[in-house]
């Protein structure tokens, strides 16, 4: 995907012992100069438009001044360590933290020429366009034809039933779970195995034809083999949508997406080409943690 903007130099000049241990706040948020981003932050063509977000918690400010790109039918990856906000950040994107009371957003979201936070933005028709897929499989109490068939139900996109049946068997090929479960529809879609729960909850978030695809960390709970299908089927999605992914494996970032955006302290450190990141990365922050020092 075509990029622009060069990089932004944000590092101090500091010696290289006041950056150990990395573990510590104060050396890190030296470091890090709030609201600069190294690397490639924007894109040519964006699906999302993300400028100086905020997220507080309370008085607690959980995403420190960050804004980014997230282009047309890319995959981006967003890594760092447990707490640093990627997450958060992701959810604001369809505006799960609504279900927060004490969370409030700040800055501009906007998803094509859409602010994603007016005030008379319909949430349910915003998660159509952007679904999600959560960190651990969730399937309704449901037939999997049910579970499948239940968003285009309730979104009326379906008149007829066979226009049912026909969402539902495309959603279950591009997911690449039709195969597996076109004899058995019926059944409950509890009993099927982790790997195809999951693949189900992705049927499911596709059924209702969104834009963008939210995945928080999808194959944390899965073995390698289901995860292996689940990065296979991210791959193959990719042409049809734009694909965010929160994950805590570097070698799953490496595998899937083509940008990486480095999280830390609720900062947005570095955005670049993914395998820039994990082989010449720009900020100092982003080499400690793709090596291993800390994280």
């Amino acid at each position: 995907m075509n990029t622009m903007n060069p990089t932004v130099t944000s590092e101090a000049d500091m010696p290289e012992e006041t950056l150990i241990p990395l573990q510590e706040e104060r050396p890190a948020e030296t470091v890090i100069e709030e609201g600069k981003t190294v690397g490639i932050p924007f894109a040519d063509d964006p699906k999302f438009r993300l400028r100086n977000v905020e997220v507080f918690y309370g008085e607690e400010r959980a995403i420190k001044n960050i804004s980014l790109d997230i282009g047309r039918n890319e995959v981006i990856a967003f890594i760092g360590p447990s707490g640093c906000g990627k997450s958060t950040f992701l959810r604001c994107l369809n505006r799960m933290n609504d279900s927060i009371d004490i969370c409030r957003v700040k800055g501009q979201l906007m998803l094509d020429q859409d602010d994603i936070y007016h005030t008379k933005r319909d949430v349910v028709e915003l998660r159509a366009r952007v679904g999600m897929v959560f960190q651990k499989p969730n399937p309704f109490p449901k037939s999997i034809y049910d579970n499948v068939a239940y968003g285009p139900r309730i979104h009326g996109l379906a008149n007829r039933k066979s226009d049912l049946d026909e969402i539902v068997e495309s959603s279950l090929r591009k997911a690449g779970l039709w195969d597996e479960v076109k004899d058995r529809l019926d059944a409950t879609a509890t009993g099927m195995s982790g790997g195809q729960q999951q693949r189900l909850c992705i049927a499911r978030a596709i059924a209702v034809s969104p834009e963008v695809i939210l995945m928080d960390e999808p194959c944390s709970a899965l073995d390698p083999i289901a995860t292996a299908k689940v990065e296979e089927l991210i791959a193959e999605m990719s042409e049809s949508y734009t694909i965010v992914i929160v994950t805590h494996s570097m070698q799953q970032a490496a595998r899937v997406s083509n940008r990486t955006a480095y999280f830390h302290l609720g900062h947005l450190v570095e955005v670049n080409e993914t395998d820039k990141v994990f082989t010449s990365p720009e900020h100092e922050l982003t080499e400690s943690y793709i090596t291993g020092r800390f994280g």
